[in-house]
């Protein structure tokens, strides 16, 4: 039958189920599909924190949401136009979610009796009036699979666990998706069982199939790429870009990089990511700890690599120790952070941005570091980049703050020109630099980084003291000298603090704004399209963001002063606010949510409206 194609400019779709259904899988790989054909691409995956939550509960439901267009997007939609379904506890958890008229894709097969009153539905929301006001497609995933593959030598279990790949199929045929590189993954995926490969494909083509010839989907859609800066682009989730910008940061400065870390969720995938690159001089090491992961990478600096730590909120607070060790050392070191919910264990797999506090103070002692945070997931790999940076040039530590929301969702990245990247090259310590040519002060200073020395073990003449007990200025003798203890502390603050950092740049097209949106970190692309929704709307707003939250940009205080409000939305009880009104004297207005999710425009917007009323 021929059928209507009907062109969109954008699409939000969100694929849900029980934790083993495959979601993340079939989103990954939409995902991909829709980033060979150009289109920009935001994404937000959503799981359980339990490696395997009861199936078919609420507690278990594991989603993938993707937002695609034909023009720049900046989140990954606000509420899904396309719920799939894949059983009754996946409809409940996310049917608030769906404006009205959105499209239902649900298994009718997984609407038993007992799973309906797993999730408390007395009757199915299918039989009733419930879902009136969407457009529900029932559609038998799961027998139809079976019938798919019933000529295939898998078991029933196998077949059943295909319907994931019969739901991409029919969702590929919806939107024209091509779909051989989804035909080339799962041939790779399973190599070594060549059934599963004839299975997986015959789902996924059954899929297609079905959405060619039922009734059911009269149209087809189709998005058109969007307009972007020429050069090859990959889709790319967060963790996986800042992986990459520490193997860049070791290609650029020439030295070994060294990971010590301890599993932790969300930054596992660093770990994991890293270990694939033992070519470019990556050295990872999975530690028995925390304590000991951060130690590590520590003595790996001192030793001439650039050690770097990767881990969570709990993690940091058991590296703290150590990254005040560094601070005395005057050792680089990039400590990466990507933040969960908390406190303590919390929801793991949710996001937050409430570190803040504990990167700016969370150690004994005056302990200033550097701290930035990238703004999106493409945007870690220059985050990494910099933070490298810092930590080699100024000899300080530097910590990462990423969080669930960037490092697991994903967006085109345009690759780099390499030759492009800063020139990282350290010139280490080799020859004794005392006046009398025969003395090394290891705690002599550049007069323009105030970095000390760093001298490798082993350079011969170069023999030094190290630990954590107070330095003398220059020699780095032990010294409880207090006015030696005064200058010292006194100079490690200003390393921080006369780092130079890029001006923050203001987005206020019409000029004549009177209400300043400052954002740090995730914050960056709800913001984004807020302020994009206010101005098309004929409302004036400006919007800055800070990469750099220690030492803060130079010219920060004097945008500050230009506006009559300033709005600071944080996904913490207000942490980067605090410190505004702290230090510049400005009235600023938080606007806090801890919900383990990010802002959506549309509640920002309505938010900043309200403010714009009032100026």
């Amino acid at each position: 039958m021929t059928k209507q194609i009907r062109q969109l400019d954008r699409v939000v779709i969100r694929f849900a189920g029980d934790s083993g259904d495959g979601m993340q899988l079939t989103g990954d790989r939409f995902t991909s599909e829709t980033a060979q054909l150009g289109n920009d691409i935001s994404t937000l995956p959503n799981f359980p924190a339990e490696i395997r939550a009861p199936a078919g509960t609420l507690p278990g439901v594991s989603s993938f949401q993707v937002h695609f267009a034909d023009y720049d997007i900046l989140t990954p939609g606000d509420a899904p136009n396309v719920l799939v379904a894949m059983n009754p506890a996946a409809l409940k958890a996310n049917l608030a979610d769906l404006p009205r008229g959105a499209d239902i894709i649900v298994n009718t097969d997984e609407f038993t009796r007992r799973n309906l009153a797993k999730v408390g539905y007395a009757a199915s929301p299918l039989d009733d009036d419930s879902l009136a006001g969407y457009a529900v497609h029932p559609v038998a995933l799961t027998s139809m699979t079976i019938g798919a593959l019933a000529e295939h030598d898998v078991s029933k279990k196998d077949a059943e666990r295909a319907k994931n790949m019969f739901a991409l199929g029919l969702l590929s045929w919806m939107y024209s998706r091509p779909y051989e590189s989804t035909l080339r993954f799962l041939e790779r995926k399973f190599a070594a069982r060549p059934e599963l490969v004839a299975a997986n494909v015959a789902a996924f083509r059954a899929g297609w199939n079905f959405g060619e010839t039922t009734e059911d989907f009269a149209v087809r859609y189709e998005v058109k790429p969007a307009k972007m800066l020429p050069g090859t682009y990959r889709n790319i989730t967060g963790n996986a870009a800042l992986s990459l910008g520490l193997v860049a940061a070791g290609v650029r400065s020439g030295l070994p990089v060294f990971l010590g870390a301890y599993p932790i969720t969300p930054a596992s995938d660093i770990l994991h990511e890293l270990s694939r690159h033992k070519k470019f001089g990556v050295v990872t090491m999975q530690a028995e700890d925390e304590i000991a992961a951060v130690g590590a990478a520590l003595g790996a600096s001192y030793g001439g690599s650039l050690g770097v730590t990767t881990t969570s909120g709990p993690g940091v607070a058991l590296k703290s120790e150590t990254i005040s060790l560094a601070v005395a050392l005057e050792l680089p070191l990039v400590i990466v952070d990507v933040q969960r919910a908390g406190p303590s264990t919390g929801m793991p797999t949710k996001t937050e941005q409430a570190d803040l506090n504990m990167a700016l103070y969370g150690r004994h002692g005056e302990a200033p570091v550097a701290v930035i945070a990238p703004k999106s997931p493409a945007d870690c790999f220059h985050a990494a980049l910099e933070a490298a940076r810092i930590a080699l040039t100024y000899r300080t530590p530097v910590i990462l703050l990423s969080d669930n929301y960037v490092a697991n969702g994903s967006e085109p990245w345009l690759l780099p020109d390499v030759e492009s990247l800063p020139d990282l090259r350290v010139e280490f310590a080799t020859k004794p630099n005392g006046e009398d040519g025969t003395t090394f002060l290891p705690y002599l200073r550049d007069p323009q980084t105030l970095a000390r020395p760093w001298a490798v073990p082993g350079t011969a003449g170069l023999e030094h003291r190290i630990g954590g007990l107070e330095k003398a200025d220059k020699t780095g003798d032990i010294s409880y000298d207090p006015a030696n203890h005064d200058f010292m502390v006194r100079t490690r603050a200003a390393r921080i603090e006369t780092i130079p950092v890029p001006d923050v740049e203001v987005e206020d097209p019409d000029g004549d704004a009177r209400v300043l949106v400052l954002g740090w970190g995730s914050t960056y692309g709800p913001i984004g399209a807020a302020c994009r929704g206010l101005r098309q709307r004929g409302l004036s707003v400006a919007q800055a963001h800070l990469r750099h939250l220690a030492p803060m940009p130079a010219n920060l205080g004097e945008v500050l002063g230009r506006y009559d409000k300033v709005v600071v939305p944080e996904m913490n009880l207000g942490q980067l606010a605090h410190v505004i009104r702290a230090k510049y004297l400005v009235d600023a207005i938080g606007y806090n949510q801890v919900r383990g999710l990010p802002f959506t425009a549309a509640e920002l917007e309505t938010m900043l409206e309200e403010v714009l009323k009032n100026v």
